[in-house]
């Protein structure tokens, strides 16, 4: 057998560059960037590696640990989980400042590769400097916090431990049902140590994303249970788009004449031209989305784990008799709430479905009611989106203005705060996919990091951001970043003058205003100090302006649109305009109210539980 003689982080390189993946007949790397920040612990050994490769895979610098994974997140969602990104950190606070967007990736299921440097295996300088010391048990070092956020974690502690971690790390990457982060701690000493690898080690290897074939009986008993359904309803989740499915999933609808609903990853699975899209889902879905989920005798949830938001905390369904078909590929997501199982990928289970459907269709008053509700929900958002005189813009007045003006091939993404939830509640979808709501981990502050990411993945059109200011005041660093790498983003940055949603779920809960808005925190009297975005944004290389209400923003947004590198808008939004709809959400009261607000939230909140679907 042939061997080459490599250092570990040689070797770690080598391998890295030499994972391909095949997308839609096109081979490209696996691995399309990495993101990092060198200090002690990856720039001696790593970082040099990553030089030597720059061209066949680059390496862009952030400015925070957090961000650049962050970063490294979107890319992979912007590219549907088949192309992803690394970052690459010192050790100490460099590595745990990851531990958040490692969260954002195992929550919602996305591939992201972190190497971080780790103390000396040898503990000869030991403790040094930034190592967390645990005289009980010594071999602990900051890393080991990675394992409560990761799908696959280790420590490489000799070179030829390589050859069997890569291989699994690559398979976990990958992995459809299992998909989610990976850590690689990366001693300081092991980092330099070499060994003779097999040279077929470093092979060219062509990956495909497994698509598991689901089992002839559970079609057969799906087709029964389909053929038996009076008000038979699909929700739409992320894995429709992680199996390029949105096609399979438009004909099936088309040729079955049944009803779709979407989650917050589904969103844009199927336009919302459709007249079967029903809309979105949930506590910040719509209502016609939410009267098809209680009616609905028979439901197919593709590809979706059913989360409270999506669920109303399993209030949204009404029918007694309810029964689930569950395509997914994650045999957890699937049996749930004692759904039918279909374990198994949804292209290929819709394909199959379908034809043993043959000319089945459901009823056209089900489907007619589906377009009705879907009707009267996008007059409800159009009403919303309305601008009437010159009064303090409204979330849902931006979003309508974004939805209008943006282009085909544009991105628009958010993440936490009030922004999700009106962005679900009133984006139509003209394209499928370049949607991102980040709502698994609801993580502040993945907003510009996460733009930042997409738009590398998508270099030939806009990322449209929508952040509040409390996001924007937690994380803001790339915007920086985007400015020094020529990745040219729109920001909008919607200030309410404090952390306004929970604000409200504060009130809406019968307690009093405390700590959320500006104007109610602990400060000294007098002028309430505020923070000028758009100043801060210039500061950071943005060309950036702010807008007095919605009759500028039109022109406004024209002009970043026009603009050769990141524009940053800023707009004043009501922290008292609200979209809603009719769904229960579950949250945590106190069992004894103190107050008659708190009684009769209690109250309220007591009987939306009567409508809560048991574990069965």
């Amino acid at each position: 057998m042939n061997t080459v003689r490599l250092t570990v982080a040689e070797a770690l390189v080598k391998y890295l560059v030499a994972q391909k993946i095949e997308i839609n007949g096109n081979v490209e790397s696996l691995f399309g960037c990495s993101f990092a920040i060198f200090g002690h612990g990856n720039v001696t050994c790593l970082g040099q590696q990553l030089k030597n490769v720059e061209e066949q895979l680059p390496t862009w610098r952030g400015q925070n640990e957090q961000s650049m994974a962050m970063a490294a997140v979107a890319y992979a969602k912007a590219n549907n989980r088949q192309r992803i990104g690394i970052a690459a950190t010192s050790i100490g606070p460099g590595a745990t400042n990851m531990i958040t967007a490692a969260g954002i990736a195992h929550t919602n299921r996305l591939p992201l590769l972190m190497m971080s440097g780790d103390a000396y295996i040898s503990r000869l300088p030991d403790p040094v400097l930034q190592q967390t010391e645990h005289f009980h048990a010594p071999s602990i070092t900051a890393n080991d916090a990675f394992k409560a956020v990761t799908r696959y974690w280790d420590r490489v502690v000799h070179p030829a431990q390589l050859m069997q971690t890569l291989p699994l790390a690559m398979d976990t990457l990958l992995d459809p049902a299992d998909c989610g982060p990976v850590f690689l701690g990366l001693p300081q000493d092991v980092q330099g140590m070499a060994y003779d690898y097999p040279e077929r080690f470093f092979e060219e290897k062509i990956h495909r994303i497994r698509r598991p074939q689901p089992e002839s009986c559970d079609l057969d008993l799906a087709v029964s249970i389909l053929r038996s359904a009076k008000r038979p309803l699909i929700i739409s989740g992320g894995g429709v788009h992680y199996s390029h499915a949105t096609s399979e999933l438009a004909d099936f609808v088309q040729t079955h004449n049944v009803p779709v609903i979407e989650t917050i990853a589904g969103r844009a699975t199927l336009l919302q031209s459709n007249p079967l899209n029903g809309g979105p889902v949930g506590a910040t879905g719509s209502d016609s989305a939410n009267y098809l989920a209680a009616q609905a005798d028979v439901v197919v949830a593709i590809g979706t784990r059913l989360q409270d938001f999506t669920t109303g905390s399993w209030s949204v369904f009404r029918d007694p008799n309810l029964k689930i078909i569950s395509i997914n590929v994650g045999r957890t997501d699937a049996i749930k709430h004692l759904a039918m199982p279909i374990i198994a990928d949804a292209k290929t289970t819709l394909s199959q479905l379908t034809k043993r459907l043959g000319d089945w269709r459901s009823a056209q008053e089900w489907s007619d009611i589906a377009s009705s509700k879907a009707a009267a929900w996008k007059t409800l958002c159009q009403q919303r989106a309305h601008v009437e005189g010159r009064e303090m813009a409204s979330y849902a007045q931006v979003i309508g203005a974004v939805n209008r003006l943006a282009e085909t091939g544009d991105t628009v993404l958010t993440a936490a705060g009030g922004l999700p939830a009106e962005l679900n509640m009133n984006w139509q979808s003209k394209q499928i996919g370049k949607f991102d709501i980040e709502f698994g981990f609801s993580c502040m502050g993945y907003e510009i990091a996460g733009g930042w990411g997409a738009k590398i993945a998508n270099p030939d059109n806009d990322v449209i951001v929508l952040v509040g200011d409390g996001s924007y005041m937690i994380l803001n660093s790339d915007i920086y970043s985007s400015v020094l790498t020529g990745h040219k983003m729109i920001i909008v940055v919607c200030d309410n003058a404090g952390f306004a949603v929970i604000n409200k779920l504060q009130n809406n809960t019968g307690n009093d205003s405390f700590n959320n808005l500006l104007a109610d925190c602990r400060r000294p009297d007098g002028e309430l100090a505020r923070v000028d975005f758009a100043k801060h944004a210039e500061a950071q290389g943005a060309i950036s302006e702010k807008v007095s209400d919605m009759s500028e923003f039109d022109a406004a947004f024209a002009r970043a649109k026009a603009a050769d590198k990141t524009s940053v808008i800023v707009i004043d939004i009501d922290p008292t305009k609200w979209s809603s709809c009719d769904c229960w959400w579950e949250v945590g009261l106190p069992e004894i109210a103190r107050t008659k607000k708190v009684e009769q939230a209690i109250e309220n909140f007591s009987e939306g539980r009567t409508h809560q679907r048991p574990g069965v």
